[in-house]
């Protein structure tokens, strides 16, 4: 038993975010077992943990897209059409951090609100032979200052966390 808490614990170092939820509730799940001596009672446990693990690591990853997509459309915003400019987000924690450029394509209004088009990369490194990727976006003027205004082009780089 004793092998299998090490070898959950070691699981908790090394593994990514997206298995975090299930290693912290394997963890939790043997340690309730071996306290309760109740096999259901660490299942359930476990779940549990799991569960509220992976809604804040969601909600840690939400954040940190919402950061950046909150600059890329204040800067969208603030540009003419036909500029382009470079943008970056650097959070407390080394995670979700990007850079890349922003170049706006259209703007145009309604009775409803300005808007703007753009296109903006996403850099996979700082050298000079980085990959970058680029994505199609849209940002309206809000009342507090422009917003992110689509969600379909940029799936691809958020994932389903827009």
């Amino acid at each position: 038993m004793l092998a299998g808490v090490i070898c959950v614990g070691a699981s908790l170092l090394t593994s990514g975010c997206s298995s975090v939820g299930a290693a912290s509730g394997a963890a939790a799940g043997v340690a309730s077992g071996l306290v309760t001596s109740n096999p259901a009672v660490g299942i359930g446990v476990g779940i549990a943990v799991q569960a509220a693990t992976d809604e804040a690591i969601g909600r840690y990853m939400r954040n940190m897209h919402t950061d950046q997509q909150n600059m890329i459309a204040a800067l969208a915003g603030a540009m003419p059409v036909g500029e382009t400019r470079p943008w970056a987000v650097k959070h407390t924690l080394p995670i979700e951090n990007g850079h890349g450029q922003v170049r706006v394509t259209r703007a145009f209004g309604s009775a409803l609100a300005l808007c703007k088009d753009f296109v903006f990369s996403v850099q996979d490194g700082d050298g000079p032979n980085a990959h970058e990727a680029w994505y199609t976006a849209s940002a309206c003027q809000q009342d507090k200052g422009w917003k992110w205004a689509s969600a379909e082009p940029a799936v691809e780089r958020w994932g389903n966390l827009q």
